[in-house]
């Protein structure tokens, strides 16, 4: 990674981070003496496997791809960050060192805090230990809803809720619609449920003739999620 010294708008990126959006100007400024703004290429790697934990990674801008392996060493997507969230944080543990790969899937911009000032500080704001630990719980179970689709749901199912867990943690609900924020490629959303992005456009396709959804460009609305709801169980 690249640290970049020319970007003067840090506390502004720290404010859009999702976690920190309650911290007032004074406890930001705090935040601020011990973040570092880095940018990261597009497919350049954050951290691997093995790697000390020692960081925690505030991502602002662009989006950054969580990569895991199962017990047999096969790798699958575990999650496509969005700009304002958190990561690293999960493998904050007793070994302190990384368990996942972390890649930018585009050109990035994300804060790099060290692990010991980040620790200090959340001692100072107890109150973010709650909302972090609520971060780190359902990124968790989002994880395990994905291990077990994987191991038991057809892709049809699988992706039926990919798409929903996508409405409830990053939807806009306009009357019974919802509108999902997230613009992911059919590539994205295949390496997420683990299948090829031809099967993902033609389910895509066939949810869309079936009304179930609608799309424009690489942004998905779903128009019945009860119809949809009742593929998944």
């Amino acid at each position: 990674m690249t640290a970049s010294f020319k970007n003067p708008q840090k506390l502004w990126y720290l404010k859009h981070i999702h976690l920190f959006s309650g911290l007032s100007e004074t406890d930001l400024q705090e935040l601020d003496q011990h973040a570092k703004m880095v940018t990261v290429n597009k497919g350049e790697i954050i951290f691997i496997p093995g790697d000390p934990a020692d960081t925690v990674y505030l991502l602002k801008k662009g989006r950054v791809k969580i990569i895991m392996a199962d017990l047999g060493g096969k790798e699958f997507t575990a999650e496509i960050l969005q700009p304002g969230e958190i990561f690293g944080d999960m493998d904050f543990s007793e070994q302190s060192v990384r368990t996942m790969r972390a890649e930018a899937r585009e050109d990035a911009v994300i804060c790099a805090l060290p692990r010991e000032d980040f620790e200090r500080y959340l001692s100072r704001h107890p109150n973010l230990i709650v909302s972090l630990l609520e971060v780190i719980r359902s990124r968790f179970r989002k994880l395990q809803s994905q291990v077990e689709d994987l191991a038991h749901r057809e892709v049809q199912a699988r992706l039926a809720h990919l798409l929903l867990d996508l409405a409830k943690f990053d939807g806009v609900p306009n009357d019974r619609q919802i509108h999902i924020r997230a613009q992911l490629t059919h590539q994205e959303m295949a390496d997420l449920i683990g299948c090829s992005w031809e099967t993902v456009s033609t389910t895509v396709g066939q949810f869309r003739d079936q009304g179930l959804i609608g799309t424009e460009a690489r942004t998905i609305t779903i128009l019945k999620p009860e119809t949809l709801s009742r593929l998944v169980s």
